[in-house]
């Protein structure tokens, strides 16, 4: 690898299965020998952690999109400078559960039209992209039932119900057209091995 390293994404709409293929592709690259980062956002520091709580807790309306827009890139600053830039200095993987794309969608257009807001912001405050992001797409039903069996605290945006996850699936879309240098859409309605055995050749073929 060169002695900087390379930032990996995956996004898609709540239980499309994006977490879980992060998490085997980070295995699957430290048995190949690459040292690995797996994070996730919001959060993945312990300042964009306690944001999380924040936004991800509690009632759906607790905020507006546009206080939603603030409290996100807040937490990604603080995930860039503590966690994310100093994994990809010292050479590592850096594979995120989440990342922009995610706000671009949630509070960017699904909330009303503030998908410029949120490219300013990421702009000025964050300054960088993925280098190669990974869509997982998902029937928006399977998802939403998937989301919900989890039974966590964390159910802010699948309280708002299937019409938004049909919203977001086109939105995720519509990112990995306008951005088709880094976003790869993955069938996420397979077996889970058969669709990390597809993103591991992908990422292969970009590590050269």
């Amino acid at each position: 690898m060169a002695a900087r390293g390379i930032f990996i994404t995956f996004e898609g709409i709540d239980g499309s299965g994006k977490s879980t293929q992060a998490r085997m592709l980070a295995d699957l690259l430290r048995q190949a020998g690459h040292d690995v980062m797996l994070t996730r956002e919001p959060g993945g520091s312990p300042g964009a952690e306690d944001i999380r709580r924040l936004v991800l807790e509690g009632d759906p309306d607790r905020w507006s999109a546009e206080t939603e827009i603030l409290l996100f890139t807040a937490a990604r600053r603080d995930h860039l400078e503590k966690t994310i830039e100093p994994a990809l200095a010292a050479g590592k993987v850096v594979i995120s559960d989440r990342f922009v794309d995610s706000t671009r969608l949630y509070q960017g257009i699904t909330r009303g039209d503030l998908r410029g807001v949120v490219d300013q912001l990421h702009m000025m405050m964050i300054g960088r992209e993925a280098d190669l992001t990974f869509v997982i797409d998902m029937d928006p039903g399977t998802g939403l039932a998937r989301a919900r069996s989890r039974q966590g605290g964390e159910e802010r945006f699948e309280d708002f119900g299937e019409g938004l996850q049909a919203q977001l699936r086109d939105g995720f879309l519509e990112l990995a057209a306008e951005f088709p240098a880094r976003c790869k859409v993955i069938d996420g309605d397979r077996d889970p091995q058969v669709v990390a055995a597809e993103i591991a050749g992908i990422v292969r073929a970009h590590l050269g």
